[in-house]
């Protein structure tokens, strides 16, 4: 039996080409934004997919989501907060209909 996998482009509050944060000591001091978030419904294993690096870099990743943190998150060279995965965002079109 194949496994299915899903894929999308909307995760935690995060659309494609959204800033975040990776949080492992090389990456966190890199520049990334969001692709996609992944799930293999057959082993419930989930990724996310980012793209970026050095400035100038277009490198694709992909990492745990409990690494996945928002850019706001980042305060000079400390992560602050509770990564997507444990505390996921409104979109930005909830969040404007909200105010």
């Amino acid at each position: 039996m194949a496994a299915s996998v899903i894929r999308s482009r909307a995760w935690s509050g995060l659309v494609e080409g959204d800033p975040v944060v990776v949080n492992t000591p090389k990456e966190s001091r890199q520049q990334w934004v969001f692709v996609a978030h992944g799930r293999n419904e057959s082993s419930g294993e989930e990724w996310v997919e980012v793209r970026g690096g050095r400035p100038g870099e277009g490198r694709g990743r992909s990492f745990r989501p409990e690494l996945i943190y928002p850019l706001g998150a980042k305060r000079g060279s400390r992560l602050t907060g509770q990564s997507l995965y444990d505390a996921p965002q409104l979109p930005l079109s909830a969040r404007r209909r909200s105010r």
